[in-house]
């Protein structure tokens, strides 16, 4: 079992520790409803040193990225904007989702999932054969995000005015270096902050540093009912190499354009899409009784589909999930749960942006 360089610091925390994806976690420090509350109505940290951290350099980096990732990361022209990307096989399917950072046309810094880690490695690797580049693994790095309505203020709070001066200005899903640190205005759920990356050897002082701020320590618990709160897919449950982004609720992170840019999966798309996208994925909220969870049947006018993530939604107070579906089912549609049919009402697969319900937006 692998250990992040926060490990001690869990323990004294009180964490309840899991393992995860060969990872030990915590799933939560004694209530996850109140970590759940801590983030959308204050500032709650995350340890997430379990992510994958890679540089890309080289002079044909940017070309490589053009083939391996569906979106196209020409869009990308100031240092440090990011972009969410899907990594396909030939089939469309999604091998990982991930955000690449935009450094210089010549180096990057992309940020993968733990669970995928070696495959992706791999994968990327086989691709980048042909082409002038390198990809080196940052295992010398941690990482924690900072989340909340006031976890900027707090993070901000503790630098020194030189690094508040390139922190402060970072618009939405930008980052910058400051020294040794890369501190990015991203996050995972739906609520402001930052997610840095550092030297792991300061992974102590950092905590302990958060933690007088009056930012509380956030398990693997609440992250789950945050992401799926604001719509954002987990890879494994709400997409994997067995789905395409057209059936995931990721349409829009295809970078269709140019249409010359032949990026891995390309043509299986596009014949996806000639033949007419056969599912949907939706976001759901309970009307019946009981609480939605992933792999439950949903019989719609149109067919039966499936659910992917499930949960109560704390800030809702109702239950909520993400299905795939039959397309063209209309507004209604009914999930099996525990044998009995309930009834679901079909909105957007997103529901609460900065602590505030979206579903009637």
């Amino acid at each position: 079992m692998q250990r992040t360089p926060f490990y001690i610091k869990h323990l004294e925390a009180g964490a309840k520790m899991v393992d995860f994806a060969g990872w030990e976690m915590p799933i939560h420090y004694g209530s996850q409803l109140q970590e759940h509350h801590d983030v959308r109505t204050d500032a709650g940290m995350f340890d997430v040193s379990h992510m994958t951290i890679l540089d890309l350099e080289g002079a044909d980096a940017k070309p490589f990225l053009l083939k391996l990732l569906a979106n196209n990361v020409d869009k990308l022209k100031e240092s440090g904007k990011a972009l969410y990307s899907c990594m396909l096989n030939e089939q469309g399917g999604v091998i990982d989702d991930l955000i690449v950072y935009y450094l210089t046309d010549t180096k990057y810094r992309i940020v993968v999932n733990a669970a995928t880690r070696e495959k992706d490695i791999a994968w990327m690797n086989e691709q980048l054969k042909p082409f002038n580049a390198t990809l080196t693994f940052r295992s010398d790095l941690a990482m924690i995000a900072v989340q909340g309505p006031n976890a900027r203020d707090k993070v901000l709070g503790m630098m020194p005015a030189h690094e508040v001066a390139i922190a402060e200005p970072l618009k939405h899903f930008y980052g910058a270096f400051i020294n040794d640190w890369f501190i990015a205005r991203t996050g995972y759920t739906g609520e402001d902050g930052f997610e840095m990356m550092f030297p792991a050897t300061q992974a102590p002082k950092v905590w302990d540093a958060l933690l007088a701020a009056g930012i509380k320590p956030i398990g693997l618990g609440a992250r789950d009912t945050l992401r799926l709160e604001a719509g954002m897919n987990l890879y494994g449950l709400d997409m994997d190499e067995t789905t395409s982004p057209l059936t995931s609720g990721l349409g829009w992170t295809i970078g269709w354009q140019p249409a010359e840019r032949d990026f891995i999966g390309r043509k299986a798309l596009e014949a996806e899409k000639a033949a007419g996208v056969q599912q949907r994925f939706v976001g759901l909220v309970l009307t019946g009784k009981g609480v939605l969870r992933s792999h439950m049947k949903v019989v719609c006018s149109q067919g039966e589909g499936e659910t992917t993530s499930g949960t109560f939604s704390p800030t809702l107070k109702e239950s909520i999930a993400f299905a795939r579906i039959p397309a063209g089912t209309e507004t209604e549609c009914q999930v099996d749960i525990r044998g009995k049919l309930q009834s679901a009402r079909i909105v957007k697969p997103n529901f609460v942006r900065f602590g505030k319900s979206v579903l009637d937006v």
